[in-house]
């Protein structure tokens, strides 16, 4: 599985971005998909999954209610849609998918929040 992210960016505090994850290869085995997020000097921590077995998402405590995961089975892209963006949601931000036992990650798309 090959993951593509695109949207990331610069924006105001109180503002909304869009970020895309496009997957190609042997994605019908994909069982659940993520974001993930990594802050210089943090640790990676997880922002919001989706499990695509049950349909069910869960996020974050510090995303909920802002975030919203979700997907286009046609186009084998996944979403987050940020809105009411902090300084604090500044950080590099990851997709994730899970195969089977196998995680595979997208390289990464810069967020940056501005005060």
């Amino acid at each position: 599985v090959q993951l593509v992210e695109s949207g990331g960016g610069l924006v105001e505090a109180g503002g909304s971005l869009r970020l895309s994850c496009a997957a190609s290869g042997s994605t019908v085995t994909i069982n659940a998909m993520g974001w993930y997020r990594q802050a210089p000097g943090k640790q990676r921590e997880l922002v919001a999954v989706f499990i695509i077995g049950d349909g069910s998402s869960n996020y974050a405590d510090s995303v909920k209610g802002r975030f919203t995961i979700s997907r286009d089975n046609a186009k084998n892209t996944m979403y987050l849609q940020m809105n009411l963006l902090k300084p604090e949601d500044t950080a590099v931000y990851y997709c994730k998918v899970q195969s089977g036992p196998r995680g595979y990650w997208g390289q990464g798309t810069q967020v940056t929040v501005s005060s």
